[in-house]
């Protein structure tokens, strides 16, 4: 059987992260990152997906084949929720601040406090795992479109001719310039006397239409 292809995107490379030891959560708030204490490792962040799942990598700065830990990322895939609970927490006294819930090939797990130097890498960071939900969200939404299209009773509706069909087409109300009279369709004579009433009051003595008295100087010339 052939090898199954994994297909990576890298959405996102941070190159200095720093990992803390968690102390006690202090209340029922939230976390707050002026309290760590105890680093325990520094290194690269990488946001990656790996065919549907997206994850957090720390991965060693010199060697990223070397991987310290991995947050799974869990996304809220309902459009009118925030994407909380998904592996990713914020702390409440610092934008570069966050906790991160790792988890081993065994499935055990365990939340590590996770910084930056900079905003600008925290905001990036956001940024990352925002998109990705977004992205499966609407992966989501266009893979049950067929299915919503089915459920609703929406059908195709075939407008092409049959074999052998006509269209008939009615023009009416159409005159030629003789003095006969043409066999339009309805409306014929109203078109007529119309036409007779203009072309009588308009006419001149070469047959021409005169021009309008609203007309401008520039058009009479």
């Amino acid at each position: 059987m052939a090898d199954e292809v994994v297909i990576e995107r890298l959405r996102l490379k941070i190159s200095n992260a720093h990992i803390f030891k968690l102390p006690p959560k202090p209340s029922a708030t939230g976390w707050r990152g002026a309290d760590w204490r105890d680093k325990i490792w520094q290194g690269t962040l990488k946001v990656v997906e790996r065919n549907d799942q997206t994850a957090v990598l720390l991965v060693d700065a010199n060697e990223e084949r070397n991987i310290f830990a991995v947050c799974p990322i869990h996304h809220q895939l309902d459009e009118r929720a925030n994407n909380g609970g998904n592996g990713v927490d914020r702390c409440i006294d610092s934008s570069r601040y966050f906790v991160l819930r790792i988890q081993n090939a065994q499935g055990r797990h365990m939340f590590i406090g996770l910084a930056f130097n900079e905003r600008n890498d925290a905001f990036d960071f956001n940024t990352a795992l925002e998109d990705s939900r977004r992205e499966k969200v609407a992966e989501k939404k266009a893979a049950a479109a067929p299915f919503l299209v089915g459920k609703r009773g929406g059908s195709s509706v075939d407008y092409k001719m049959k074999e052998g069909e006509k269209i008939k087409v009615s023009i009416g109300g159409g005159i030629n310039g003789n003095n006969g009279g043409s066999k339009g369709g309805g409306g014929g004579a109203a078109a007529k006397r119309r036409l007779g009433k203009t072309r009588s009051s308009n006419t001149g003595s070469g047959g021409f239409l005169k021009p309008s008295s609203k007309d401008t100087p520039s058009r009479l010339a």
